[in-house]
């Protein structure tokens, strides 16, 4: 009996009437809440091919294809079974589609069922990378509505946590990017950036373990940027000690001469953005590792002509000296900017220069 109501409400996603259809896909929200047998037995009788079929087809209304994502999305919240069969069904590519329509409900409930199936342990998150246009076009989202910003921000901070090794460092450095970008002078976005767990640990811890001296070079000063931008965007104190012990002490660590030269100056720029608006900062700063006599060495490139015999290289230091000497200056004013003291050390070095 139980499986011919399920077929019943199968049968009722190929009336030819569309009204019809759009009632059946309503009851089949109703029927499918919290009922995990209902929703298996849906999922075998070939539910979901049709609800994404009805979902893509431009003809339906959108308030059919709006009711097709949310029950997909409840489908979804189902055993990690039914999130392997919509993951087979092809449902990812189907609703980034979804979003490029124009109406929000709709979008939502795309981006709603897209969260959902992405949080799940048995989806590979290198789907969300297999379209180079994706991201792109979620973080044109972020801006449309709350709700928006919530299912994205989780879909990119399910990347953080991949243990698959084969992935792992590029998934973690796409999603790392995406956020930078995200935080950069957007309170709202990093406000909830800030509230995101991930395995039961806040987002923030996640990228302080992402700044650690074992991690890629790369991963540790995009981390450090994140933090940066949601600090100063309002989301994180500047007291705070992922802030203080660690993000700054990570930035001024890019600094020296350790690192290549494109390093250097975004940990540069990234720490004067930092601190310009706090004079703590800006003094812990100025006594952590020779900071100050540090960056008298980005006055020094290029290297004496006659010292290079590699062209290349002259080329190289030649292209970013500018870049440096920017750095450095930016660096230099923020961290004088409001002590006095800083600014007798500063000018202290300028003979280095």
């Amino acid at each position: 009996m139980f499986t011919a109501t399920s077929r019943h409400y199968v049968d009722r996603l190929f009336d030819p009437d569309p009204q019809k259809v759009l009632q059946g896909v309503i009851d089949m929200k109703n029927a499918v809440i919290g009922n995990n047998k209902q929703k298996a037995n849906l999922i075998v009788l070939g539910a979901v091919p049709r609800l994404l079929y009805l979902l893509q087809q431009s003809c339906s209304s959108l308030e059919l294809r709006t009711e097709c994502a949310i029950v997909l999305g409840s489908l979804a919240m189902g055993t990690e079974n039914n999130i392997k069969s919509l993951v087979d069904c092809h449902i990812i590519p189907a609703l980034f589609q979804g979003l490029l329509c124009l109406d929000l409900i709709f979008i939502e409930a795309c981006l709603r069922c897209l969260r959902t199936v992405f949080i799940s342990p048995v989806t590979p998150v290198q789907l969300l990378y297999t379209d180079p246009t994706v991201i792109p076009h979620l973080m044109s989202l972020l801006s449309r509505s709350e709700k928006t910003q919530e299912y994205i921000t989780q879909i990119f901070s399910h990347c953080c946590k991949s243990t698959k090794r084969f992935y792992l460092i590029t998934v973690r450095m796409q999603a790392l990017k995406c956020f930078s970008v995200l935080a950069y002078e957007n309170t709202q976005v990093s406000l909830t950036l800030v509230n995101v767990l991930v395995d039961g640990e806040v987002l923030s811890q996640v990228f302080v373990k992402m700044m650690q001296r074992d991690q890629p070079i790369e991963m540790q000063l995009t981390a450090a940027k994140c933090l940066t931008y949601m600090c100063r965007a309002g989301a994180i104190r500047t007291d705070d000690s992922c802030i203080v012990l660690k993000t700054l002490p990570c930035l001024v660590r890019m600094c020296s001469k350790d690192h290549l030269l494109e390093e250097r100056v975004e940990g540069a720029e990234t720490l004067a953005y930092l601190m310009e608006p706090d004079v703590e900062l800006q003094r812990i700063a100025s006594t952590t590792d020779h900071l100050v006599t540090m960056l008298a060495d980005y006055f020094k490139y290029p290297s004496s002509v006659s010292a290079i015999t590699d062209i290349k290289r002259l080329d190289h230091d030649l292209k970013h000296a500018h870049e440096l000497r920017q750095a450095a200056f930016k660096l230099y004013a923020s961290l004088g900017s409001n002590d006095e003291d800083i600014r007798k050390k500063v000018i202290s070095v300028y003979p280095l220069w």
